[in-house]
């Protein structure tokens, strides 16, 4: 035996006969397994393998793919099949890269699969529909959900950002109603701080799936406070300058007011009495800046503002004669009738003192003669005549006025 292997003729036999064996061997194996051929060349389906299109996202929409799967049919030796199936970056591309807006067919590209295999598309190619995408900038709404806890109110809710981008495809851009979020203040005893995520809807309030939003989450706070009302601000004026000098004007820094409270008193409030000012303590010619604090009432749990600031002008007296002011009479018993005795004319001059600017627009029609016969028997009566005059005009000095009135049944 030594000595034939120190033969290199029986070696080389040797050799020769071992590699026909394994040659053998080999075409027994691929030609026994399904679906060879002679060769030792077999097929494998795969199916469902999705189509991934490549294109341009921040520009186009794709409106439809048809096929959106394909069956790809694989050729190819055992051991080169098996790394095919068993790679993990395979693909069918549809390649839109230089396709422009509109429907076409393009044919679909095999991607990642071993060079040693046949690689065969069914369809070979697919439909699709390209649309360009365009942009509306909108406000951001948020939809208060939920009751806040016993005797509390939602305020207005703030969003940040407050406006957003929504990018659509063209076809759709008129659909675009509203982009909103919902904040639920169930229970809430104090504002509400969140994040919430955007919606894009369409007129119908239905939420448009295709549309992305630049800024999707924004942070939102709702107040929670006491139920509220904004009302006119009215300032109580007491008295009036001394004579000599009037009020030429009266500037409030708001003439509004936010009211807190409970809703039933909220319900009934017209104006809220504010803080009260004795002009009669104005006793020199200039601007006067006061500053007051306005009065809680029952019940109202928070004013907003606190304070007012007035800022008023006193200025020297000029005089007036407003002539022929007729009497009326108030207070009259429907069973009798009041007629004016004296004067006989039934109209009165006055004199009249205020700033100059403002006096200058008085006129006799602009203020009323009072007589009040309230509760008075039949018979002649002697009454003083009260005066309702305009904003900041008042009676000059020494001027004290009486009417006579006969009262009589009617006959």
């Amino acid at each position: 035996m030594d000595q034939w292997l120190r033969n290199t003729n029986v070696v080389k036999v040797v050799a020769l006969i071992i590699g026909i064996l394994l040659w053998a061997l080999v075409q027994m194996e691929d030609n026994t397994l399904p679906g060879t051929n002679g060769n030792g060349v077999r097929e494998e389906q795969i199916t469902n393998v999705a189509v991934t299109p490549k294109y341009d996202s921040a520009r186009f929409h794709l409106a439809s793919i048809e096929p959106a799967e394909v069956v790809v049919t694989l050729t190819g030796k055992e051991s080169a099949l098996r790394r095919a199936l068993n790679a993990s970056n395979y693909a069918v591309v549809l390649d839109l890269t230089d396709v422009e807006k509109g429907e076409r067919i393009v044919p679909l590209t095999p991607v990642g699969f071993p060079s040693d295999v046949t690689v065969q598309i069914s369809p070979p190619s697919a439909k699709v529909i390209v649309d360009e995408k365009s942009n509306k900038q909108m406000p951001v709404t948020i939809n208060v959900t939920g009751i806040p806890d016993v005797g509390l109110k939602a305020g207005q809710p703030v969003v940040k950002p407050n406006k957003v981008t929504v990018t659509v495809p063209s076809a759709m851009i008129d659909a675009v109603e509203s982009v909103r979020a919902d904040v639920n203040v169930e229970k809430a005893q104090s504002a509400v701080s969140t994040t919430a995520r955007l919606v894009a809807y369409d007129k119908d309030g239905k939420p448009l799936d295709t549309a992305t939003i630049n800024h999707p989450v924004v942070e939102v706070e709702v107040p929670i406070t006491s139920p509220f009302t904004t009302v006119p601000l009215q300032l109580k004026l007491l008295g009036e300058p001394p004579p000599g000098l009037s009020v030429a004007s009266l500037v409030q820094n708001t003439d509004k007011i936010t009211v807190y409270g409970p809703q039933d008193v909220l319900n009934r409030m017209e104006y809220y009495e504010g803080p009260s000012i004795n002009l009669a303590e104005l006793t020199e010619e200039k601007e006067y800046t006061i500053t007051l604090d306005v009065p809680p009432q029952d019940k109202v749990t928070q004013l907003d503002p606190e304070q007012v600031e007035v800022k008023i002008n006193i200025v020297p007296s000029v005089t007036k004669t407003l002539e022929q002011i007729p009497l009326s009479i108030i207070g009259q018993n429907d069973g009798f009738n009041t007629e004016v005795v004296l004067p006989e004319t039934g109209r009165l001059n006055l004199v009249v003192e205020g700033a100059p600017a403002l006096l200058e627009k008085a006129k006799a029609q602009d203020t009323q003669a009072i007589l009040d016969v309230s509760n008075l028997p039949p018979g002649r009566h002697v009454i003083p005549v009260t005066w309702n005059l305009p904003t900041f005009i008042k009676k000059a000095a020494q001027q004290d006025f009486t009417a006579t009135v006969e009262i009589s049944a009617r006959p």
